[in-house]
This record gives structure tokens, sequence and C-alpha cells, in this order.
């Protein structure tokens, strides 16, 4: 049309060169135009593919394959290496059960608003529900023991702050699954930035003969916390525990002692091989020095939370941020609870099998293992530089 228009308007019918070249000049606009339209529908396309790649990785995230099924967004693999291996490309990750509910809100902000993740959104804050980045590493500190003596609580509360990271169940990779290696052993770990702290608590470490040789192959530079409680106290509510479970199992003191009227303890029973800490000390000093352990008092963490987890806090390089502002003591459970967090209507207390009533014992029982044990816990308090006072 152009071209009709310019010769029958502008150049007489007889020139036929200016003909050809109003030809040539037009045909060189149109090419031109048809090039830049397909450059720029050609990007187009690509960035809506960039935008729903990174949509589909957010569905993954929130670890529903129905989602991934459903979504015409998705084109990834669904089984669970596909998803493992897109997700760590992001840095997206997930830190507790309860954050599955929170990421799928995030996740439906997000589709109202396509946008590509960027470094600078690459931040990771602390039980505030939101999607969270970083890497999973291997633990820098690790709660090794003892059973009983309460290293729930000193995990519950160390991981309030805002620099610790903590895998909530217990591994046990160093006693009974070391054979998995070290891969699937960080791949429980939560992510971290570089400027935080993993952790995880596994108490039957610090009776493991095996275990300080493999955590010191791991890392030498690995940190360890011991939470200890009076081993008479400490072996009363480990067999209670145990009752709980098995109502049937023989009485504590048939369990305690070889021969009661002689005085001679059963060793070889573990409620009451644990409280020998000296004994499992020795082998933990072969691969770390006393300087990488830190000795938790279980009975201080009771009356005296705050000053407890403020030891820790300086053993693990960490500022003084859990402090007695965020503990209150439950006399009911006759156990110190966390306050109120502001994400919550509810405080937050440990177990119902925490602060558990222990099974009544006879006093002579009592002062026989107490016998027994004060060797052992002077022989303790010499090696750590502490006195628990225990006896």
């Amino acid at each position: 049309m152009a071209y009709r228009f310019l010769t029958s308007r502008v150049v007489p019918s007889s020139n036929r060169l200016t003909r050809r070249f109003l030809f040539i000049f037009t045909l060189s606009l149109s090419f031109t135009y048809l090039c830049y339209s397909l450059i720029f529908c050609s990007d187009t396309i690509m960035q809506n593919q960039s935008d729903e790649q990174h949509r589909c990785l957010l569905f993954q995230n929130v670890g529903s394959k129905k989602l991934l099924q459903k979504s015409h967004y998705c084109t990834l693999p669904v089984d669970g290496k596909g998803i493992r291996d897109a997700t760590s490309n992001v840095g997206l990750t997930r830190q507790g059960t309860s954050l599955a509910h929170n990421q799928s809100k995030n996740f439906a902000a997000f589709l109202t608003t396509p946008r590509s993740i960027s470094a600078p959104d690459r931040r990771l804050s602390n039980n505030t529900g939101t999607p969270k980045f970083g890497n999973k590493k291997l633990p820098n500190a690790i709660i090794v023991g003892v059973k009983k003596g309460g290293t729930r609580a000193v995990l519950e509360f160390i991981r309030i702050h805002p620099d610790v990271r903590a895998v909530g169940t217990e591994p046990h990779f160093f006693d009974r699954n070391y054979d998995r290696g070290l891969d699937w052993y960080r791949s429980l770990m939560p992510r971290t930035l570089d400027s935080q702290i993993t952790m995880e608590k596994t108490p039957s470490y610090f009776v493991t003969r095996e275990a300080p040789r493999r955590i010191s192959s791991m890392s030498r530079d690995t940190k360890l916390i011991v939470v200890v409680r009076n081993p008479v106290t400490r072996a009363i509510s480990d067999y209670t525990q145990t009752l709980s479970k098995k109502p049937d199992i023989p009485s504590f003191e048939a369990l305690a002692f070889r021969n009661r009227s002689l005085g001679q303890v059963d060793t070889s029973w573990n409620a009451i091989r644990i409280g020998m800490y000296m004994l499992h000390l020795e082998n933990w000093l072969q691969y770390f020095p006393l300087s990488q352990i830190h000795f938790v008092s279980g009975e201080r963490l009771i009356t005296d939370p705050a000053g407890e987890l403020g030891r820790v806090q300086d053993f693990l390089g960490l500022k003084r941020i859990v402090t007695d502002k965020h503990f209150y003591f439950n006399k009911t459970k006759g156990f110190p609870c966390l306050k109120k967090p502001e994400s919550s209507s509810l405080p937050r207390c440990l177990g119902k099998s925490k602060g558990r009533t222990h099974v009544q014992i006879d006093q002579e029982v009592i002062e026989q293992l107490r016998d027994f044990y004060r060797p052992y816990n002077i022989k303790f308090y010499e090696m750590v530089g502490q006195d628990f006072r225990w006896d």
C-alpha cells in the first residue's frame, strides 16, 4: 500500500529508476520492523518462562506434590531428588513443620506480584514464619549429653537466639546412623547464613564410645555442650521415664544393685552407668581439649535458666540476647518456661514428659547411691574445674 501510494502520488509513471529506489527503501523498512518485532516477542517469552520457573520452585518449596501436579507453571520433575536439586539452586529453605503453612501464604502473595529472586532478597530472619534462605551446613556445636540432664531445655532455650539454628529432632548420626554418611547428616540440618550457628542435640553421644572420634573426624573445631545433673536424681528420672513406657519392668532397687545388702551397685545398668561422668569424659578428652567442652548444670538450669543460658551464649561466641526477660517459672511443672512470644497467644513450655513426678525411692537406697557416686563426682569436679555440689 505504501509503495503504491508513493509511486502514484509523488513519482511520475515514466521515472522507473525512482520507483525502484522507493520500492527497495519501503521493503527494507518493513523487514527492519519485522526483525524488531521478533526480538521483542522472544525476550517476552523468555522472561515469562523465567518467572514461571521461580513460581514452580516456590510450589516445590511448599512441599506438596499435589500443588506441583495441579500447577500449569511447573514442568520440572516432582520426584524428591528433582525437588531437592531445584530448590537448592535458589537457596530456598524451610525450618520446622510449622513453616509450610506460612510459606503457602507467602507463595500466594508472590503469584500476585511476579518477580525473580535476586541476591539482595536472600535474607534470613528467626521465628518470623517468612521464607528463609541460606545453606545447609554441618553443625558448629552439638549438645552431646546427658540423657535426662536437661538437654531438651537447653536446645529450646538457645534456639530462640536469632543467630542459632537447630534441628528439632535427635539425628543420632554419630551413634546409630553413621553409615549413612555426612551428606545425609548435612541434609538434616536447617539452612543458615554464614554468621549463624548450626546445632543439633543427641544426648546418647556422650556415652557412645565411637562418638568423640567420629565428631573429631568431621571437624576438630566442633563445640560440645554437656548438660549434667546429680547422677542419683538423673538415674531416678531415667527409670521414671522407662517405667512410663514399660510398666512391667523390675523395681528401681532391683535394677540398681547386684547385691543391695553388700552395697554392690550394678554398673552394667545404663541408668547407673551414664552418671559415671568422669569415665565418659576421659574418652572425649582424647579427641577434644577441655576448652571446647562446656558443662551446663541441670540444677542451675531450673533455678537460674538465664544465667546458664548466658554462659552457653558466651561459650558459643554469641551476644547475650537470651536473658531473664525470656523466662518465667511454672510452679505446676516445677520448671522454667519461655514467656509468650509475640507470634503466639500461649507461653512455651516443654512437653508433658518434662517435669514429670519421679518414682518414690527409699531414702536408704538414695544414700547408698550417693556413696557410690561420690568418688566419681569428685574426680569429675577436678577434671572440669567446677564443683556442682551434688553431695
